[in-house]
């Protein structure tokens, strides 16, 4: 089987890190949810999150201010409100009674919490010097929840252009890692 070149534009698709989330800010008591796919881990302990939030996006000047977030975890029955998440903007509306997501308090930070997500990560922003040339974030996950009941959670993940990826099989292999 001969391979053929790839263009460049859709190199993210194949490189996809992790699963859509949805980030929660708080600024000058206005909530805001995005979606976001462009994450990745740093570091194990503490645990260290890279993201990119473009400057054009209302959330950006939230998480810049006031350096807090959540990363919440959404399965894939809740593909379509994210996906709505992602087309509309903080600036006009309000995502949360827009699209029905229950905000609750987080326990660390002044952000709210996605109560329909499986998972809540509550971050603080620990170090911006790459935030003006790439517009990204490095976030510190300083409180962790999961819903216990939702034991093999389907996520969904962006491979571009409206395409996403429903991830939910898992396999287990002999690892010398703990």
């Amino acid at each position: 089987m001969a391979k053929r070149s790839f263009p460049l534009s859709k190199v993210y698709g194949l490189l996809e890190p992790g699963p859509v989330v949805l980030l929660t800010t708080e600024h000058k008591g206005k909530p805001n949810v995005m979606a976001m796919s462009w994450h990745t881990m740093m570091e194990f302990e503490p645990p260290l999150v890279g993201c990119v939030v473009s400057n054009r996006d209302f959330s950006f000047a939230a998480l810049r201010a006031t350096r807090q977030c959540a990363l919440n975890i959404p399965t894939a029955e809740m593909a379509e409100n994210v996906v709505r998440c992602g087309n509309s903007s903080g600036r006009r509306m309000d995502k949360f009674q827009s699209f029905g997501l229950t905000p609750v308090p987080a326990s660390l930070i002044s952000v709210p919490l996605v109560a329909e997500c499986y998972a809540n990560l509550e971050c603080r922003v620990v170090d911006t010097r790459l935030v003006n040339r790439y517009n990204f974030f490095v976030l510190e996950v300083v409180k962790a929840w999961i819903e216990p009941a939702c034991k093999n959670p389907q996520t969904i993940h962006h491979r571009g252009r409206g395409v996403f990826m429903v991830a939910g099989a898992t396999i287990k292999l002999p690892s010398k890692m703990k």
